[in-house]
């Protein structure tokens, strides 16, 4: 763990690392870009995580593309920003406002939805009795039966490895949400039926409209959960708390 600190402790690698949770692969020519340095110094910040188990790295002819090495290393980053200091950034403009408070709202965090709508869907679950603790986080037989009638093919069982439920402490709220395979199922099933739609570029989800009704029916989601709030227009001298890390 000790290692992992040192790793993530320099800004560069970091900001890297939470490049890379969109779950995507990227080359580091782009990382580069990404993270504000030279080309030549994003790659030994690229040696050191590949080199540390942090990253996977493949070539493409003389492309160096590299992505998190796995969904475990997506829920390890994710819980340590969650545990990272605050700070004041400041707000700059409108567009900058409301950019956050939509990365706050909804956004991927590798392959689950995390944000305030990624908490809610996790405490609705618990509410409902589809999440239960009794042996550890575990899916309940009635939260087997909600998946398989939502049409998630063995009610969410991976045929990996991978751990059935899991959570993440979400760096927004501090409040866990759900990944894991059953995370990872839900999120395929919000895309593939456009409960959510991601914007270009971006970690950030919209919640459609079949999005709405179908959050609503299903899991009693409300409307101020499922809506972001507009920002207010930033005042000269506002600055807002936020963690101390890229949006």
């Amino acid at each position: 763990m000790a290692a992992l600190a040192a790793l993530l402790a320099d800004r560069t690698r970091a900001a890297i690392c939470i490049a890379l949770l969109d779950g995507g692969t990227w080359t580091a020519g782009e990382l580069a870009e990404y993270a504000g340095v030279a080309p030549s110094t994003a790659t030994e910040h690229l040696n050191l995580l590949v080199a540390g188990g942090l990253l996977a790295e493949e070539r493409r002819g003389r492309r160096r593309h590299v992505r998190l090495a796995g969904s475990d290393t997506a829920e390890i980053l994710e819980n340590l920003a969650g545990l990272a200091p605050y700070r004041r950034v400041r707000i700059r403009s409108l567009a900058e406002a409301n950019h956050r408070r939509a990365l706050h709202h909804a956004r991927t965090c590798y392959d689950h939805i995390a944000g305030a709508l990624g908490v809610a869907i996790a405490e609705a679950m618990t509410e409902r009795g589809l999440l239960g603790r009794e042996h550890g986080l575990e899916l309940t037989d009635a939260g087997t039966a909600w998946l398989v009638a939502l049409g998630i093919e063995g009610g969410g069982h991976a045929s990996t490895h991978r751990a059935h439920v899991r959570t993440c402490l979400d760096w927004t709220s501090r409040r866990q949400h759900l990944s894991g395979a059953v995370g990872a199922a839900l999120y395929r099933h919000a895309l593939e039926h456009r409960w959510v739609i991601r914007a270009p570029a971006s970690r950030i989800l919209a919640v459609t409209e079949a999005g709405r009704v179908a959050f609503r029916a299903r899991l009693g989601l409300s409307d101020e959960v499922l809506t972001p709030t507009p920002a207010a227009p930033p005042a000269r001298d506002r600055a807002e708390v936020s963690p101390r890390r890229p949006g």
